[in-house]
């Protein structure tokens, strides 16, 4: 038994602490817990939307191919002949793929827009 009253109070501010920590790494469990529902929540969500195609060059938003044009709320914003959605995401996943083979670095994808020539979408790596 501890009979010093010192000795009881250090024991129960160290109990307080350990209470104290406690109660912290439980709650960083559960925000960890929020975080991650919230993540797969959004990828569910993302499976919906499958036929999609996120914009390459500011990787938030989906393009949108109709009437022979490539855009993006981005601004990015290109004349095709003959694209589709479809046809697009293949090229896209194709070319990526191709680089990822050779380098293990993210390309970066930008609009280039010339003089005489009219945009197009290019894909480059920081390498």
């Amino acid at each position: 038994m501890l009979e010093d009253p010192d000795e009881l109070a250090v024991l129960e501010e160290i109990q307080q602490e350990l209470i104290l920590e406690e109660q912290s790494v439980i709650e960083q469990y559960e925000r960890s817990l929020q975080f991650d529902e919230e993540c797969l929540n959004a990828t569910l969500d993302g499976l919906d939307v499958s036929d999609k195609v996120i914009c390459p060059v500011c990787r938030k938003n989906y393009l949108t191919v109709q009437n022979h044009l490539v855009f993006c709320q981005c601004g990015l914003y290109i004349s095709t002949q003959g694209m589709t959605e479809e046809k697009l995401r293949s090229l896209l996943e194709n070319t990526v793929t191709e680089h990822s083979h050779r380098c293990f670095h993210n390309p970066e994808f930008r609009v280039s827009s010339g003089m005489e020539e009219e945009a197009s979408l290019l894909m480059s790596c920081p390498v």
